[in-house]
């Protein structure tokens, strides 16, 4: 069974841990987005709280970017996010399906993902649709698993949980052998692509992380 959707009462803690991570996972993945785009307009999947596009946004003036999720309290949190941060104006977050994208064809120059393909139903339909939401030249960016826990400290990440956040994390810890995501490798990855019309890609593995990039 696979759940797409990061259930709200664990949206807390993902907002934590994605926060806790922002300095370090985000913030690389963020310059080595902007190191190869100069100017655009980005759509972020699988978005979270929004601390990749609003990292995007901190190190480029003029990237603007768009961030989808399923988790309504998570798009929440990325918008109060983007108004600390001052970027609500070049900084967009809504609710959404990645399978069934509600932009037109051609809307984005990149399309990036972290973390979000091995929790997918359906993989082919969302890179369908991310090749349809991407302009001719456009590159996509998915990387999975997205190495997040790896940049946080245990003991830092156990002092920060309150006695009730411990025993939602039990909770969580339930959840995630029950929800059990794919685990995926190159020759999974390549069969996935191979099905959809990108004109080349890439596949590298990195500390156990796929980084998958394509160009339509």
């Amino acid at each position: 069974m696979i759940i797409e959707r990061i259930p709200r009462l664990f949206a807390p803690l993902y907002e934590k841990a994605a926060a806790m991570a922002g300095n370090r996972y985000y913030k690389q993945v963020a310059e080595e987005v902007v190191a190869r785009m100069k100017a655009g307009k980005i759509l972020d999947l699988g978005t979270g709280p929004g601390h990749l596009p609003i990292e995007i946004a901190k190190t480029s003036g003029v990237i603007t970017v768009v961030g989808i999720d399923l988790s309504a309290r998570l798009i929440e949190a990325a918008k109060r996010n983007a108004l600390r941060a001052g970027l609500e104006k070049r900084v967009y977050f809504q609710t959404g399906n990645a399978s069934s994208l509600e932009f037109p064809d051609g809307s984005f120059d990149m399309v990036i993902s972290t973390g979000m393909l091995h929790m997918l139903r359906n993989p082919v339909r969302v890179i369908e649709e991310i090749y349809r939401v991407l302009k001719p030249g456009g590159e996509a960016w998915i990387y999975d698993p997205a190495r997040i826990s790896s940049q946080i400290s245990p003991k830092e990440w156990r002092a920060s949980l309150s006695l009730g956040e411990r025993l939602t994390f039990k909770l969580f810890q339930l959840f995630a052998r029950i929800n059990r995501p794919r685990e995926y490798h190159r020759e999974q990855v390549t069969a996935l692509v191979s099905q959809i019309p990108f004109r080349t890609y890439e596949i590298a593995e990195q500390d156990g992380e796929i980084r998958l990039k394509l160009l339509k």
